[in-house]
């Protein structure tokens, strides 16, 4: 009853964009900060964005910037992360994690749900 689904994920070519969704059930999303990450095989999760409790606070990795952009809406509690210009590197499957601030983002220890795959393909 406690977790958040990811959805939004798809083959996409490069310099396209999606937009994903975290969903909760079983608590009130607003209450907390949402990370995304991602992951490619053979490679290390990525931290991509966090945003907090009322949009106060956003953050991205560097290579994302200017490209993705993290959202909410509270009443359908779901947090959105909308990419565009997407990259081949961009590639992974991403997961949305749920915590108390960004601050100590990206080093969070937040369980991992599915995932939804991004591939950016030619």
């Amino acid at each position: 009853q406690v977790q958040l689904v990811e959805s939004g994920g798809g083959l996409v070519q490069p310099g396209g964009s999606l937009r994903l969704s975290c969903e909760a059930s079983g608590f009130s999303l607003d209450r907390f900060a949402v990370g995304w990450f991602r992951q490619a095989p053979g490679k290390e999760r990525e931290g991509v964005s966090c945003v907090s409790v009322g949009e106060v606070i956003t953050r991205y990795a560097d290579s994302v910037k200017g490209r993705f952009t993290t959202s909410r809406d509270n009443a359908k509690n779901t947090v959105w992360m909308k990419m565009n210009s997407l990259r081949p590197e961009d590639t992974a499957v991403y997961y949305c994690v749920p915590a108390q601030d960004c601050d100590r983002w990206p080093r969070w220890e937040g369980s991992w749900g599915r995932g939804t795959q991004v591939t950016v393909s030619s």
